[in-house]
């Protein structure tokens, strides 16, 4: 039996990330709770140490148990993660805005923007819980597809904070010798703007290789990403260099490369010429890819910023635009300077 150590964990979220991050705080010794909406996915993780639904082979340690019920899980806990999809943020925020516990720290693992608003996650957090301090507030992103994590293949992340003590706190938390490093930043719009618009470049990835195209078309593709991402990131208010580190670049290159990446695999099944509803259906869970598009897009519109890429993307996923002909629409723009 592992020994609980340290503050009490309430972990939001029971999909796949969720489940990953309670496999590695409960494998460090503290008491997790792992909150989620599926009585037959918290009856199985409370029986038999596994969810059935995301990473099934996976057994979880008994330092977490899985609870249908937000305050329960909250009641007590010194942090709290969130992970859940961006565009149920609010209202899970909404519902455990009195149950959270003075002084907590929450540490948002969400990648994504709400389709809605264009809002990061600590910015819905912000609006939803107004009173909550925003130096308590860490974000955390980087290249951790959680498949691997949970397989214990060695990995690094980024938490970012407002508090250099919050994210101090959040790296010790977090921090697993031979299986996650844990980098600090400063730069909490920058770490969560890498980690929702590689969603974008890592669907335009799985469209290039279900075509059929080779690795230089996948190597013009993410640098050409990466600039973009910069591009738009820096317009609202990030910080260049953020986008070469791990929640930039490193993010963007697992999940263009991995065939285990949810957006990949949207991609891909794009360019096999199957519908985008049937794809999400198949797979069972959510790619934040999609409604990040779209709220991307907006963004660079208001903000007068160029993204061909995501403009591009977002004609194949929402308006009925063949993927070989976006990429021919993106090869035949007007010359300009790499540096333009």
């Amino acid at each position: 039996m592992s020994q609980v150590q340290g503050p009490a964990i309430a972990v939001l979220g029971a999909g796949s990330w969720g489940t990953a991050l309670s496999w590695l705080l409960g494998g460090k010794g503290y008491c997790v709770r792992l909150w989620g909406r599926d009585q037959q996915v918290a009856a199985a993780i409370n029986a038999r140490h596994r969810n059935p639904r995301y990473l099934s082979s996976v057994t979880l340690p008994d330092t977490v148990r899985a609870s249908l019920d937000l305050a329960e899980a909250l009641s007590g806990a010194q942090i709290v993660v969130l992970a859940v999809p961006c565009e149920a943020v609010a209202e899970v925020m909404e519902k455990a805005r009195g149950a959270l516990t003075p002084g907590s720290l929450l540490v948002s693992a969400t990648k994504g923007l709400d389709p809605a608003s264009g809002r990061l996650a600590s910015q819905i957090v912000a609006g939803s819980v107004p009173s909550f301090p925003r130096e308590m507030l860490v974000v955390l992103s980087g290249p951790n597809l959680a498949s691997e994590m949970v397989r214990r293949v060695p990995t690094a992340t980024v938490v970012a904070s407002f508090s250099a003590e919050a994210a101090l706190g959040a790296q010790e938390t977090f921090a697993d010798a031979n299986l996650l490093r844990v980098y600090t930043s400063t730069d909490v719009l920058g770490v969560q703007l890498g980690g929702a618009l590689k969603n974008i470049i890592a669907l335009a990835a799985g469209i290039c290789d279900g075509l059929g195209f080779g690795d230089n078309t996948k190597a013009t593709l993410v640098t050409r990403g990466l600039r973009e991402m910069t591009r738009l990131g820096c317009v609202l208010g990030a910080e260049a260099e953020t986008f070469s580190g791990l929640s930039g670049v490193g993010d963007l290159f697992a999940t263009c490369s991995s065939r285990e990446s949810r957006n990949w695999r949207v991609g891909f099944g794009l360019a096999q010429g199957r519908a985008l509803a049937d794809i999400l259906r198949e797979m069972g869970m959510v790619a934040e890819g999609a409604p990040t598009t779209r709220a991307a897009l907006g963004l660079a519109q208001q903000a007068g910023v160029e993204a061909p890429i995501t403009s591009e993307v977002h004609a194949v996923l929402f308006e009925g635009k063949p993927p070989a002909r976006a990429v021919s629409d993106l090869m035949s723009r007007a010359p300009k300077s790499e540096r333009a």
